[in-house]
């Protein structure tokens, strides 16, 4: 089952939970800001190779607004994960609750 969660909960899940948090946007999006901890999966590099890049149940995904991300829990999902979020809004949302991004020293 995947479940949307906002960027409170998102926070919480990853400050007490054991949960990855996979960003499947595209390097340019990565490097404007991403969410500290995030490991960076563009969705194109999921779908080619998705047993990969997912080795484990308790992912929150993210992208910009939450589109790419709720295709990439449904492709986790068909792939027999059972412990699957969405972050709606994506990062916008995050950034816009007021919380931190990480952006590279030279995108600064």
């Amino acid at each position: 089952m995947i479940q949307t969660v906002t960027p409170q909960q998102a926070q919480e899940l990853m400050l007490h939970g054991d949960v990855d948090v996979v960003d499947v946007r595209e390097l340019n999006e990565w490097h404007c800001g991403h969410i500290a901890g995030a490991r960076h999966v563009p969705l194109a590099q999921l779908r080619a190779n998705p047993k990969a890049e997912l080795p484990r149940d308790g992912i929150i995904f993210v992208c910009a607004a939450g589109v790419r991300s709720e295709t990439a829990a449904r492709l986790a999902h068909s792939h027999g994960l059972t412990k699957l979020y969405n972050l709606v809004g994506g990062t916008r949302a995050w950034h816009n609750a007021g919380l931190p991004l990480v952006r590279p020293a030279s995108a600064a």
